[in-house]
């Protein structure tokens, strides 16, 4: 008996149960991988916002320290220039002082030598000045003595200066004749009819610190002028009357 060849088709039941449920698997994996996506995509962006949003803050806040620098560094130049400008201020205003009082000192000078009043006027001590001597204990003084030009008449006499300080812990008053030199121990002679200026030196000894000068004035025939004068005035070239001194009238 002969042999049949093979069907060439096969005909097979149908599964709907399987197809559905690979189907159902697949359905699954893909929800699954959506969810997947999802968790690790909200994660990543928790992550990164704050990350994005510290780094925007921290990019203000280096602006603004750097608009605070500028401005303290604007501050300080415009301090600065005021600092040098209210120095050249102050500079200015001590020299026009300076100038000022010695403008009052050559009026109150030039009114009393040509007796800008009606009132006859004696012997005055106009000005006192000590400069000091580089280097020693010396100082130059110079005494100004004026008087009325409606006198009309010549005045003489001899002048002595003494200083009042401290040594140590004690109120001492050098003499003249312990302050200048032997040229001059007995003082500073004057002889003129409306003004002369009297120039001597003095040295005070190394543990001595001056306070005042005392100044005595003995014209010849009047009335003495004594007259205190603080150090420190006298190095300014002005005069402070010490309370009870006077000068002489004619």
């Amino acid at each position: 008996m002969a042999s049949r060849p093979p069907p060439r088709f096969v005909v097979r039941r149908h599964d709907d149960v399987g197809h559905r449920r690979r189907w159902w698997w697949l359905g699954l994996a893909w929800l699954g991988s959506l969810l997947l996506a999802g968790l690790i995509v909200g994660t990543w962006t928790r992550h990164a916002a704050p990350a994005a949003i510290d780094f925007r803050q921290q990019r203000a806040l280096q602006a603004r320290i750097g608009e605070l620098e500028q401005q303290v560094a604007n501050l300080q130049r415009a301090t600065q220039v005021n600092d040098v400008a209210t120095r050249s201020l102050r500079g200015t205003l001590a020299q026009r002082e300076e100038e000022l009082n010695g403008l009052r000192a050559d009026l109150g000078f030039y009114a009393r030598l040509v007796g800008g009043d009606a009132q006859r006027q004696g012997l005055k001590l106009q000005e006192v000045k000590l400069q000091p001597i580089t280097g020693s204990r010396g100082f130059n003084l110079t005494l100004s003595l004026t008087q009325n030009a409606k006198r009309g008449d010549e005045t003489s006499g001899n002048t002595t200066v003494s200083v009042e300080g401290l040594r140590g812990d004690k109120v001492i008053s050098l003499a003249w004749p312990a302050l200048s030199d032997a040229s001059q121990k007995d003082g500073l002679p004057f002889h003129f009819m409306y003004f002369q200026q009297l120039h001597g030196t003095i040295i005070l000894p190394v543990d001595f610190r001056p306070t005042r000068l005392r100044i005595r004035v003995l014209p010849v025939g009047g009335e003495a002028i004594d007259r205190a004068v603080a150090w420190g005035a006298a190095l300014s070239g002005n005069i402070t009357t010490a309370q009870g001194d006077h000068d002489a009238q004619p």
